[in-house]
């Protein structure tokens, strides 16, 4: 479910910035992304920062700090941490500003080569030593059984959430937002995340898997891990789109039970 915006700064936030970040000049509102209660773009007289926040009573109050923990390890692939801190009620994270705009998904999208580039990128960065969910766990409820499992397992840094919101493109190169949701597994269930969002922007199963098939684990993924992924992305965002009035919801339930028609369709 998506966190209600607040449009304006409470004092508390304001003064936690300029505690970090020194006087602020001017205050952006971010209209993108669904998961902060803060999102602004902040200028102070020295730099510009992203500053996303929840309050510390929020349940998912802890993607902050698995944020914070994995900031050094994108380096390049995602916006420099310049702080986090958490006092006053308040979870905040202070992001290098990145310039630039959503990544374009529909069929044809000269975004498209810059992300797979970035997504390689990522492919080579081994799972840090900090805490981070396991796909495996993640999916535990929405598998045939235990055996589907362990299709997912890996030692891969995965980011997991290719809503095309946490992808800035600038200057054609990619950059990654929003890592709240990095877990570890196989490396190729990035690509194969990604493909059901490009389906539920115009691809057929058969493109958005060609697509997929540029990032270098694609060739690694074993077809039975990947029918196996299809029926729990069916199962998962069926359970989300019950729960979730939002169009992107009933969009993404529809590319879901697409990709895993077509997986089935493969035998």
């Amino acid at each position: 479910m998506s966190t209600p915006r607040i449009t304006e700064l409470p004092d508390e936030v304001r003064s936690l910035i300029e505690k970090a970040s020194g006087r602020i000049a001017d205050v952006g509102a971010v209209h993108g992304g669904l998961n902060s209660s803060i999102a602004v773009i902040v200028q102070t007289s020295t730099r510009t920062l992203f500053v996303k926040g929840l309050p510390l009573s929020h349940p998912r109050v802890w993607t902050q700090q698995r944020e914070a923990d994995i900031a050094p390890y994108v380096h390049g692939i995602a916006p420099e941490l310049h702080w986090f801190v958490e006092a006053d009620g308040w979870s905040l994270l202070g992001f290098q500003y990145v310039e630039g705009g959503h990544a374009d998904y529909t069929p044809g999208s000269s975004d498209l080569p810059a992300i797979s580039a970035a997504m390689a990128q990522l492919a080579e960065i081994s799972a840090p030593g900090i805490e981070l969910k396991a796909m495996a766990h993640r999916l535990r409820g929405y598998v045939d059984g235990p055996a589907d499992l362990t299709w997912f397992e890996g030692d891969s840094l995965l980011h997991t959430e290719w809503n095309p919101q946490n992808v800035l493109i600038t200057d054609a190169s990619a950059v990654f937002v929003d890592w709240g949701w990095a877990s570890t597994g196989a490396a190729w269930i990035d690509p194969a995340l990604w493909l059901l969002w490009l389906i539920a922007h115009g691809h057929t199963a058969d493109q958005a898997e060609s697509v997929a098939a540029t990032h270098p684990a694609w060739k690694l993924a074993p077809p039975a891990g990947l029918d196996a992924l299809a029926r729990a992305q069916q199962r998962l965002w069926d359970a989300i789109a019950v729960q979730s009035p939002d169009e992107w919801a009933q969009l993404m339930q529809a590319a879901a039970r697409v990709w895993n028609m077509h997986r089935q369709h493969q035998h």
